[in-house]
């Protein structure tokens, strides 16, 4: 049987500057383009870090002063005619994030990603921390970004199922990992909206281990739903290792994900996954655990993949 480390794929990073000290990073999976500085029209009304609207190939998006949302010295306008704008699909929107320079892509594993330090904060805006040369780089938590310029609408984050569908997911222990604090809290209010139970964690590596020991004492968990993009063990690695341990092989696994959801679904099939979604809609997740539970109920199980990927 191969093993997760065998069939994976170094992911992409693009890093950029946004400041003469600290370089962050994206996934290339995030990015569509990256284009120069160019003339912006004003959005009257918009966040103060939005610097106005920007026309690319038959799209209109914002542009984000990527240094004035995370706190650090905002550009000036002297500034401006040397920066560019990287484009992200990102969470059911195009965004454009104005950063100071391009620096390079580098292929990396999510294993060796690293949570931020305890110590830097709750509201950091990295999901984890690479070392690569002698430079200490911060992944981007786009969502938390997001969250502060673009709140999500309430009727997004909530909304309503019948009693009978409520007493179907209570029946069903679940279980939510996310890398974004934003993610969390999100995936949080959808259920506790309507009053349905569930445990929540930050890592891959432990959101296994949990499942792996609540299997053991006999109180698996029935659905999964989990972020693709994370440091440690990231959603694609997670469903693989999933669908290949027998304890867990009844388990519904829903890959939540802020990428465009023509990027994610064809590989979460190939290791294992029953659905991929894109954040976030309540609406749209909590009728994916409806879906799960049936498939419990109905008594369901996805083949491993490791025996598919040997073909």
């Amino acid at each position: 049987m191969q093993s997760v480390s065998q069939h994976k794929q170094t992911q992409g990073l693009l890093l950029f500057r946004i400041n003469e000290r600290q370089t962050f990073g994206i996934g290339t999976l995030k990015v569509k383009e990256i284009v120069p500085f160019q003339p912006l029209t004003a959005i009257p009304q918009s966040h103060h870090v939005v610097l106005g609207a920007a026309h690319i190939r038959g799209t209109t998006m914002p542009v984000i002063d990527l240094a004035g949302a995370v706190g650090y010295r905002p550009v000036t306008e002297e500034e401006l005619a040397h920066c560019f704008i990287i484009v992200t699909d990102c969470q059911r929107q195009r965004v454009g994030f104005l950063v100071r320079k391009i620096d390079r892509i580098i292929d990396y594993s999510w294993r060796n990603i690293s949570p931020p330090p305890k110590a830097s904060g709750r509201d950091i805006y990295a999901t984890g921390v690479i070392s690569h040369g002698d430079e200490l780089i911060q992944l981007l938590d786009i969502e938390m970004v997001l969250s502060h310029i673009f709140p999500v609408e309430e009727d997004q984050l909530h909304t309503n199922i019948s009693s009978s569908e409520q007493v179907t997911l209570r029946q069903h222990p679940i279980l939510l990992v996310d890398d974004s604090s934003v993610a969390r809290k999100q995936l949080a209010e959808a259920l506790n909206y309507v009053n349905v139970p569930f445990d929540v964690c930050a890592d891959g590596s432990e959101a296994l281990d949990m499942m792996v020991k609540a299997a053991e004492r006999g109180e698996a968990y029935h659905i999964l739903v989990s972020d693709i993009e994370m440091p440690g063990l990231d959603g694609y690695e997670l469903a693989f290792e999933v669908r290949n341990n027998p304890q867990l092989a009844g388990i519904y696994i829903i890959l939540h994900t802020s990428l465009s959801s023509e990027i994610s679904v064809d590989r979460a099939h190939q290791v294992g996954a029953n659905e991929a979604l894109e954040k976030f809609d309540a609406a749209e997740l909590l009728h994916g655990m409806l879906r799960g539970a049936l498939h419990v109920e109905r008594g369901d199980v996805v083949p491993g993949v490791a025996s598919r990927l040997q073909q």
